[in-house]
């Protein structure tokens, strides 16, 4: 297999890792407020993720460092055609981490109710965005034949785009709420099941219409291996919120994480061989081929991921392992 196919598989799989891990991370910040009914609970939901947001965040770094590296073209196309939109997605990142930090520093209702609020609005906007972003790359974006991104901020935003950014938003809800029926005791995992019950059934029709308008507006579906992973992404969902109906919560998350890893398949298979889309010209998109470093920079890197991937993976999983027991208000905690 081609380097090029190699490293285009690879920042696949980091994204998958990144929206699998930082999906739920997400629906957890947003239900810091939206389930938490006072300030233990709300200790409570931060706590499922305190000891591992920060590590789930570094796929996302990864990723990019991958990009940067492997298709450097993509990385400066991207970053200048979507700069005011990365700019405001690390704003609220930042917020995020901080409010992490800060909230449980002192204990006066106003602190702590501002750091809430920007742990909810931190993980909400960039899981809107994400979605706008996977939506841009491959519905095209104005690029011109120097790879060059000449559009405005506004031609980001489109109906597809929006759709698919709420879509991404309410599936990371719904995720994050089978995670926190997991996560936590009685009464709080209770709601946490009938929260994931109503986040998922926004979540299946939002679902639904961004595969409908992704058919529509792009040229995704014609990928045999994009439909198909687009079918089991949506086939997953289903049965994730038939197995929170039931209150099989472990085989919903299961199927919720699989389900999100689908849909970034279909995504990346309906991209491939191309990274982003001009709608300008189709011969003007930046490829696998056209955006790539050198051959020799590429091998680099390989042997660089094969020696250093499954040393972050065997302690990611083993972090999970040590904090796999359930949240309980009694917890000794500075969040």
């Amino acid at each position: 297999m081609e380097l090029n196919v190699i490293w285009f598989v690879l920042v696949a799989v980091l994204f998958i890792g990144f929206f699998f891990l930082e999906g739920f991370d997400y629906g957890v910040g947003m239900l810091v407020k939206l389930l938490g009914r006072d300030d233990t609970e709300r200790g409570m939901l931060i706590r499922t993720i305190g000891p591992v947001w920060d590590g789930n965040e570094v796929w996302m770094i990864t990723a990019g460092g991958a990009m940067f590296a492997a298709f450097p073209h993509v990385y400066a196309t991207m970053f200048s055609g979507f700069y005011l939109a990365l700019f405001v997605l690390l704003l609220a990142l930042i917020m995020r981490g901080v409010a992490f930090e800060f909230r449980g520093q002192d204990k006066s209702p106003a602190w702590r109710n501002f750091w809430e609020w920007s742990i909810f609005f931190g993980s909400a906007v960039p899981a809107l965005l994400w979605g706008v972003a996977v939506a841009n790359l491959i519905a095209g974006v104005p690029i011109n034949e120097k790879m060059i991104y000449v559009g405005t901020f506004f031609d980001l935003l489109t109906p597809y785009t929006l759709v698919t950014g709420v879509a991404f938003l309410l599936v990371f809800l719904y995720h994050g709420s089978a995670f926190v029926t997991l996560k936590v005791v009685e009464p709080l995992a209770g709601r946490a099941r009938d929260m994931a019950l109503y986040a998922g059934g926004l979540a299946l029709f939002a679902a639904i219409a961004c595969l409908g308008l992704t058919a529509l507006y792009t040229d995704a579906m014609t990928s045999a291996p994009a439909l198909i992973a687009f079918v089991l992404a949506a086939i997953l969902l289903v049965l994730s919120y038939l197995c929170m109906l039931f209150d099989v919560c472990k085989k919903a998350f299961i199927f919720s994480s699989l389900s999100i890893a689908m849909l970034t398949v279909g995504f990346f298979a309906g991209l491939f061989p191309r990274l982003m889309v001009s709608s300008l010209n189709p011969e003007w998109s930046l490829t696998i081929y056209n955006a790539a470093s050198t051959p020799y920079t590429l091998k680099i890197m390989t042997i660089a991921a094969v020696c250093l991937v499954p040393i972050v993976l065997a302690y990611q999983i083993w972090t999970y392992w040590v904090f796999r027991k359930r949240v309980t208000p009694f917890d000794d905690a500075h969040y």
